[in-house]
């Protein structure tokens, strides 16, 4: 009974490890993104495949993360500094309460692509993340160039930016 019992333990605590260790397979530079398809401010779909052939500079971030909201005059700044390059600039909201998000776009005039993920967005899950806001950088296929890219605050930011290939 006892070998039995032990035995039921051992199969439930390597179902786990097995689970764990295919989770914890970590993105890394060079990476293809996963895909992603939120909706933006007027309800459009938008897909990581939508922007491809442009640098994606992606912020994922809510209306009730201080942090987040002391990023967004730096981001609106690079955003201009920007304005007809080869880059998009999206916002990913992790926001439960998407009419906070909507209201708080309409009133900053946030600009770039802004899109709802909510509170369960898949982009939080495949890039481990665990604190907002952050940021992640991808080239022009898609492919991880920084998952965890510096803030718009960093003036390596725009050095970074501007040193990319192409932009």
């Amino acid at each position: 009974m006892r070998l039995k019992h032990y035995l039921s333990c051992m199969l439930v605590l390597l179902s786990f490890i097995t689970v764990n260790a295919q989770e914890k397979t970590e993105l890394k530079a060079g990476d293809q993104s996963p895909v992603f398809k939120y909706v933006d401010i007027n309800g459009k779909e938008v897909s990581l495949d939508d922007l491809k052939g442009k640098y994606v500079y992606i912020d994922v971030w809510a209306t009730w993360c201080g942090p987040c909201k002391a990023e967004l005059p730096y981001l609106k700044k690079l955003e201009e500094k920007f304005e007809g390059k080869n880059i998009y600039f999206v916002s990913i909201s992790i926001d439960a309460n998407k009419a906070a998000w909507i209201k708080m776009v309409q009133e900053d005039q946030l600009g770039g692509i802004q899109l709802h993920g909510g509170n369960k967005a898949q982009i939080a899950k495949d890039y481990a993340i665990r604190a907002i806001p952050r940021f992640i950088l991808l080239d022009r296929e898609g492919k991880v160039i920084n998952k965890e890219m510096t803030r718009p605050s960093d003036s390596e930011t725009e050095e970074t930016l501007n040193a990319l290939e192409g932009i």
